[in-house]
């Protein structure tokens, strides 16, 4: 009997057990929210029913609803025909005729939104929704009681509800009928103002369009009708041409008559070319003899602009929970440089077309056709020579053409990859400035799905050059002083923080000249990554230099361990199985953001620290990619002792920019042409293939100053993103502890051997959340310090101070 009444309590134990390990769970707020979700999701369905049910048969019942609440509910007798019975036909009575009218749709909507939220089945802005939401219900009632006045005498249902009509006629005793209606429309339009970021714009385009009709009766003419302004005419006393002529999308220049043939440049075009080929010609050339090779000119196609930045962020993308009122910076933040229209005249697209085939001609080189493609800095003149000319002999002529056309310089392409043609670039007399505001706003930048796109500038074709980092992977930047790498880091670093979120994308900036980085220190809570313990965001120290990037190494080996763990081959498919909840949190796994490194000064580091700095800098860039590791460093030393072949062998993208000489563009580019660019942001961009030549956008400091200061101001991280602890044991000899240089935990950690009498390395470790160098140092310091003992192998420090009182002390004195 013992026996039973034992097991008999042991189970009602064991039920009040279970019973109260579900209320727990049950009482988890995940569960709490979905049941709240579901209860207002299904209320909402109900009172919406309600609704409408009341709007068609409402007046049947009427006179049923005249009666009290308690009646209504309580006599079996009464008929109701609305579809939500009793307690809905009174409920939607006292939400439109005696509440706010038609506007009690929106407490549907605001009742869905809650339950959306509380769910979690939708990432929506509580706020927002409700701020709006209420704002539009109130207004609603209102106006419908002022323009719905005279129906509340006729029909049974209030358009504006009891309340409404109330508060329009308040506002009508007060201010008038005209004044009620001029505040209805103002708050609106202002409401629409607030709620919509571009409205205001179209606003004012609207109110200032004005549309100029003729003076008389008579049909516009052709000029009239369509007055886009067209090429200018060339001069008809020009010796080789006399018109231009304008057909679809370029630009011919047509000869002049068999008046001025004697004039022409006389290139006899032998043998008879095939159909269809650029030597090709009519009979009536062969009429009037050789002559010049035509121009066409090939018209700059801008890039389409958006009207504002609209950031794609994933409904389930979880790591943006943690800032979800972060805003990007808007294009306002940025200045419009360039004006927009070619500076390029036909005049001297002809002119130096004139000067090549005259500096050719002179030099017994025919050409047949030559086509002019202007840019925002230089105009690439495309050249098809006769046959039987050698390539090589028009590349000998740089220096001669540079001389006839009095330019800055010029590069020969001979010949342009994947065309028959020799391509000849001119840098234009006025330069038109390429803004980064037009960079970011074209739809090139903003509909790419790269995954970290870059904006460098526009190509000669006018044509705006983006590419993704990840596929680069890593960039080496290069070229004298003055010329615009400073701008380029700027630029890169500008497209990238205006498409992707902090969570996203974490930056490590190394600046050795400590000024051309410190700018960006302000955005250290959403964007910057450093070490622990580390004030200053952006490193200028060698020192400091080199643990970052040792720890940097430590973050690779952690991240590539998580990769192998996870069974993602890189950082894209760790991260989508993460989002898609198939990574488990406890386990260790962490969503992985981007990081990427910009060293602004990479030679200073080098003659500094030398192998300390170019071994870890190394094996990032060759096994970081896959973990989203990446790596932009610029120099201006181009010489081999800086830009080592092991840089080279493994930063496969270069930017170069201006050099003094052919040398330095063979180190950066492994070719000849830097020392061809004109300078002011003009450079080459080498992706491992071909040459492309971009003229870089411009980004000025105050531009800069005003993206950082917009994204500092917003709420951010607690801290910056955390590099794992790397401590350089070697940097102080064996035995050597300074103590005026203790560590920030030192107090803490001396303390906490004191109060447990123990001198363990681990329990700081553990207790601190730490390393263990980092421990280690700090009871090295303990030790030198008097308050722990030496090391006895694997026994515990003895502890030298059997009170708080005398640590205190010992503290003091130090």
């Amino acid at each position: 009997m013992a026996r039973k009444k034992t097991s008999n309590t042991s189970r009602k134990k064991n039920q009040k057990s279970n019973f109260r390990n579900r209320l727990s769970k049950l009482s988890s707020w995940e569960r709490v929210g979905g049941i709240l979700s579901i209860g207002l999701f299904f209320f909402a369905l109900y009172l919406l029913i309600s609704l409408i049910s009341f709007l068609l048969s409402g007046g049947a019942d009427q006179s049923q609803l005249s009666l009290t609440a308690r009646e209504i509910l309580t006599n079996p007798n009464l008929k109701i025909e609305n579809v939500g019975g009793k307690w809905g036909a009174n409920m939607a009575d006292w939400f439109i005729n005696r509440g706010i009218g038609l506007a009690s749709f929106g407490v549907v909507y605001l009742l869905l939104i809650l339950a959306i939220k509380l769910g979690r089945i939708h990432k929506v802005s509580l706020s927002r929704n409700f701020g709006y939401g209420i704002f539009l219900i109130i207004w609603t009632s209102v106006a419908l009681g002022y323009f719905m006045a005279p129906l509340y005498e006729q029909s049974y249902l209030y358009p504006g509800g009891a309340y409404g009509f109330f508060i329009s006629q308040w506002f009508n005793s007060v201010i008038g009928n005209v004044g009620t209606f001029f505040l209805l429309m103002a708050t609106m339009l202002i409401c629409i103002i607030i709620a919509f970021e571009n409205a205001w714009p179209v606003m004012r385009k609207w109110m200032t369009r004005v549309k100029k009709q003729p003076a008389t009766d008579a049909p516009l003419s052709d000029e009239e009708v369509y007055s886009e302004p067209k090429a200018p005419v060339i001069n008809e006393k020009d010796d080789a041409f006399a018109k231009v002529v304008e057909e679809d999308d370029e630009v011919e220049v047509v000869y002049a008559d068999d008046k001025n043939k004697e004039d022409d440049i006389e290139i006899e075009l032998e043998p008879e070319p095939e159909e269809n080929s650029p030597l090709q010609k009519t009979e009536g050339d062969k009429e009037k003899g050789p002559k010049d090779p035509e121009l066409e000119v090939e018209k700059r196609k801008e890039d389409d602009v958006v009207d504002s930045i609209q950031q794609d962020l994933s409904e389930d993308y979880d790591p943006t929970l943690d800032l979800s009122r972060y805003e990007f910076p808007s294009l306002d933040l940025l200045k419009e440089w360039s004006t927009g229209n070619p500076q390029v005249t036909n005049e001297e697209l002809i002119a130096n077309k004139n000067r090549i085939v005259e500096t050719l001609k002179n030099y017994n080189i025919e050409i047949v056709k030559i086509k002019a493609t202007s840019g925002p800095t230089i105009t690439l003149y495309e050249i098809v020579p006769a046959p039987g000319i050698r390539i090589s002999k028009i590349k000998n002529l740089e220096d001669d053409i540079a001389l006839s056309l009095a330019a800055l310089g010029i590069r020969i392409i001979a010949p342009i990859p994947g065309k028959g043609t020799v391509g000849i670039e001119v840098p234009n007399r006025k330069p038109e400035i390429v803004s980064m505001r037009s960079i970011i706003a074209s739809r090139t930048f903003q509909e790419s799905e790269y995954e970290l796109p870059i904006a460098l500038g526009k190509t000669i074709s006018n044509e705006t050059y983006a590419v993704d980092l990840t596929k680069m992977p890593h960039i080496l930047v290069a070229g004298a002083t003055g010329q615009g790498k400073s701008v380029g880091l700027n630029a890169i670093i500008t497209s990238l923080v205006y498409k992707k979120h902090p969570s996203q994308l974490k930056f490590v900036f190394v600046d050795p000249k400590k000024v051309e980085l410190n700018l960006y220190s302000v955005m250290e809570k959403h964007y910057l990554a450093k070490m622990p313990g580390e004030d200053d965001p952006i490193i200028t120290d060698v020192q400091k230099v080199k643990n970052t990037l040792n720890s940097l190494n430590l973050e690779m080996d952690n991240r590539y361990d998580l990769l192998k763990k996870a069974h993602a081959r890189n950082i894209k498919e760790y991260n989508q199985k993460f989002i898609s909840r198939r990574l488990n949190p406890e386990k260790g796994f962490r969503y992985l953001p981007y990081i990427v490194v910009v060293i602004d000064e990479f030679a200073d580091l080098i003659m500094t620290a030398g192998k300390e700095i170019e071994l870890p800098i190394a094996r990032i860039a060759q096994l970081a990619r896959a973990v989203g590791i990446h790596m932009i460093i610029a120099t201006q030393r181009p010489s081999t002792n800086i830009i080592t072949g092991v840089i080279k062998a493994n930063f496969p993208a270069r930017i170069a920019f201006r050099v003094a000489s052919m040398v330095d563009s063979r180190t950066i580019l492994d070719s000849p042409g830097a020392n061809q660019l004109i300078g002011k942001g003009d450079m080459l961009v080498s992706t491992g293939s071909s040459l492309t030549r971009v003229q870089c956008a411009f980004v000025d400091t105050p531009e800069v100053e005003s993206i950082v200061h917009f994204i500092g101001e917003q709420p951010g991280y607690p801290t910056a993103f955390l590099l794992p602890e790397y401590m350089d044991e070697s940097s102080d000899e064996p035995g050597a502890v300074d103590l005026k240089n203790r560590d920030d935990l030192f107090d803490e950690a001396a303390r906490l051997v004191v109060l447990n009498q123990t001198g363990s390395t681990s329990a700081i470790q553990r207790k601190f959340s730490i390393g263990y160098n980092r421990a280690g140092r700090i009871m090295d310091q303990l030790e030198a310090a008097g308050v722990v003992g030496p090391n006895e192998g694997s026994k515990a420090r003895q502890v030298l101070l059997q009170d708080e009182y005398s640590l205190e002390q010992l503290l003091n004195n130090l």
